[in-house]
C-alpha cells in the first residue's frame, strides 16, 4: 500500500523520534524510506572557506541525512538518502510527485498553550500542497506513538473529497485489522435559532448519518471487523478532539478539503487544526482533481 515512503529529515529532536515511528510503518508496508534534507535557498547560506566556496546548508544536510542513516541501519529498515536545495514545502511537494512517494510523514512541533505550533510551517503547507496522502506526527516530551496503530479515526460529511479519502483508510485499516471510527459532527452552532434551523438541524443530523454509513458499509466490503459509528454534536474540531480522547484513538484520517452544500465541515481549515491539535498522528489525503 506504501511502497515507497517520504521522510523530510531535519535533525530536530521531534523529527528524529518521528524518524522511529517512520521505521515501524515501512517494517510493517515492507517499505523504502527515502529521507530527504530540503538545504532552504531562501536563507542565505553560501560563506568562503579557506578560500573555497562553500554552503552550509548543504554541508549541514550531509550530516543530518548521515545520522538518519545510522539511526535506519539500527532499525534494520531500507532507505535511500538525498539533499536538495529550494523553498522546502514546495520541494517536498514536488519531490514526492517527481519520484512516486506513496506517503510523505511529516514530524510536527507541538508547544503548550495557545501556540499554533503549526501555522504556517513547513508542514502545514505541505499539507496544504500535497496530493500525496501526508501523515504528521506531532512530538511531544509526553507523548510516544505506538504502531500499528488498533483504533483509526475517519471524520466524514459525505462529500466527494471525504469519501476519498475514506476510501483508502478503509484499506489501510482493513490490512491492519484495526477497528475502524467513523466519525460525522453536526455543527449546531451554524444552525441559528429559529424554526428553519430546527429543520436545517434534522437533515443534517440525517446527513450525517448517511455519510457515517457509506463509510462503514465500504469497510465491511473492504473486510475491516470491527466499526464504531459516531454522531456528534458541535465543532467539527472539538468533536474530533473529543472522539480521540474517549475512544483511544491511535490515529485519524481525514479529506483535507470537502463541503456539503454551503456546510463547512471538512474544509482544509479543519483538517489543519486537527493536525495542529490533535495528540495523535494524523493522515491527510488531497481531495482528487477532476
Amino acid at each position: 500500500m506504501y511502497d515507497n515512503i517520504l521522510f523530510p529529515f531535519d535533525g530536530s529532536d521531534g523529527a528524529a523520534a518521528a524518524l522511529h515511528h517512520t521505521s515501524e510503518l515501512a517494517h510493517w508496508a515492507d517499505a523504502t524510506i527515502q529521507v530527504l534534507y530540503v538545504a532552504d535557498t531562501t536563507r542565505d547560506s553560501i560563506t568562503v572557506v579557506d578560500g573555497e566556496t562553500v554552503d552550509a546548508l548543504v554541508q549541514q544536510g550531509e550530516e543530518v541525512v548521515e545520522e538518519a542513516a545510522k539511526t535506519l541501519d539500527t532499525l534494520g529498515a531500507a532507505y535511500d538518502t538525498d539533499i536538495v536545495q529550494g523553498n522546502p514545502a514546495p520541494t517536498i511537494v514536488d519531490y514526492a510527485e517527481r519520484y512516486d512517494q506513496d506517503l510523505v510523514v511529516m514530524p510536527t512541533h507541538g508547544r503548550e498553550g495557545v501556540s499554533r505550533y503549526l501555522a504556517g510551517s513547513v508542514s502545514e503547507k505541505v499539507v496544504r500542497l500535497s496530493p500525496v496522502p501526508v501523515l504528521t506526527v506531532r512530538m511531544q516530551p509526553d507523548e510516544t506513538f505506538a504502531f500499528p496503530y488498533e483504533n483509526i479515526l475517519v471524520p466524514t460529511d459525505g462529500s466527494a473529497a471525504a469519501t476519498a479519502a475514506a476510501d483508502q483508510l478503509v484499506e489501510f485499516a482493513a490490512q491492519l485489522d484495526a477497528t475502524l471510527h467513523v466519525l460525522s459532527v453536526v455543527d449546531d452552532a451554524a444552525l441559528g435559532l429559529d424554526v428553519r434551523s430546527v429543520t436545517s438541524g434534522k437533515d443534517s443530523e440525517a446527513a450525517a448519518t448517511d455519510a457515517v454509513e457509506t463509510v462503514v458499509s465500504t469497510a465491511e466490503e473492504r473486510g475491516v471487523k470491527n466499526t464504531v459509528t459516531h454522531i456528534e454534536h458541535g465543532t467539527p474540531v472539538e468533536g474530533i478532539l473529543d472522539c480521540i480522547e474517549s475512544n483511544e484513538i491511535h490515529a485519524v484520517g481525514m479529506g483535507t478539503t470537502g463541503r456539503r452544500g454551503t456546510d463547512r465541515i471538512l474544509l482544509g481549515s479543519v483538517a489543519e487544526n486537527t493536525v495542529r491539535s490533535a495528540p495523535v498522528p494524523v493522515m491527510t489525503l488531497a481531495e482528487p482533481s477532476e
